[in-house]
């Protein structure tokens, strides 16, 4: 199975399982922004939650099929069309040969996943295929996907003889305003109480590596880097400039800038569908409710996605 890329829009990487043992070598996990999405639809094609998807950022994306496939729309929701015949999001769609895919622009979230059956094929790095792109290795020459690329998937996997959709209970709607459960980092002190209070607007700065978000951030008289430590995605370090930034999945693994809150591990696939001009606030979660609250999460999500963990 094999499609052909007509259109990439802003930005489209292959994304699969995250490096998740090579951080002491410095080098990111990498993987979906939205782990949950991306997910959600390698389920509704029949595959293991961590085989490979294209994550469209913002779209418009478009491609031609060169082999008949099923395939699947997850996260932020947009208009779809196949053969521009108008087509359900969260559910398996099923083309041949010559028929061409289309997603338009979300109106809230940031970043849509296609999954395919058997799982899109990337360059293997470290045992994952996912695009890291600061360092160009993974996916498709290690760069974001451009038209006329030929992407093949696995055929490894048969293709699901039945259309799948995802349970209501399972599509988290995606707005302009988010709620983030966190708790303290390391370096939290006493007059960084204001941040559960303060909302927060994210700028035009952003990536995969990370959010830089605009807000009344307090003044930790840090006029110099802290001594590196380890950073991990959902880290919300502040900067000497007095602009917080929220780290991603492409993020360093080591940084000096004080590490103030981390968002919990919950609502951690959240991060990856924030867009500029969004705002958001921080639930503050002691440990123990972090730990309770991944814990439901897990078991509400363990009904459908019962290989996927958070």
């Amino acid at each position: 199975m094999t499609v052909r890329i007509i259109e990439a829009g802003p930005q489209a990487t292959l994304q699969g399982a995250p490096r998740g043992a090579y951080r002491h070598f410095g080098i990111p996990a990498a993987g979906p922004a939205d782990p949950l999405s991306h997910a959600i639809a390698n389920r509704l094609v029949g595959n293991a939650s961590d085989r490979t998807c294209i994550e469209i950022t913002y779209g418009p994306f478009s491609v031609e099929f060169m082999s008949a496939a099923a395939v699947a729309f997850a996260g932020a929701i947009a208009p779809v069309s196949l053969n521009d015949q108008v087509k359900p999001f969260h559910h398996t769609l099923f083309a041949e040969a010559g028929d061409v895919l289309k997603l338009g622009r979300a109106d809230a979230g940031l970043r849509t996943y296609l999954g395919i059956a058997g799982g899109f094929q990337g360059e293997d790095f470290l045992s994952s295929q996912s695009t890291y792109l600061p360092a160009g290795f993974g996916g498709l020459e290690g760069r974001a996907l451009k038209s006329g690329d030929m992407v093949s998937a696995h055929d490894d996997v048969s293709c699901p003889q039945h259309a799948e959709s995802t349970p209501e209970h399972l599509r988290f709607p995606l707005t302009h305003s988010f709620a983030l459960r966190a708790s303290q980092g390391p370096d939290y002190e006493s007059n960084c109480r204001t941040l559960w209070t303060e909302h927060f607007v994210v700028t035009r700065r952003a990536s995969r590596i990370g959010i830089e978000l605009d807000g009344d951030f307090p003044d930790l008289g840090v006029a110099e880097n802290l001594p590196s430590a380890g950073v991990f995605p959902g880290a919300l370090q502040l900067p000497p400039r007095g602009r917080g930034f929220l780290l991603l999945p492409d993020c360093q693994t080591t940084g000096g800038y004080p590490h103030i809150l981390q968002v919990n591990r919950s609502d951690r696939h959240l991060l990856g569908q924030l867009r500029p001009g969004d705002s958001l606030i921080f639930l503050q979660r002691t440990p123990e409710q972090a730990a309770e609250d991944l814990a439901n999460k897990q078991e509400l999500l363990g009904s459908w996605l019962t290989d996927f963990q958070l």
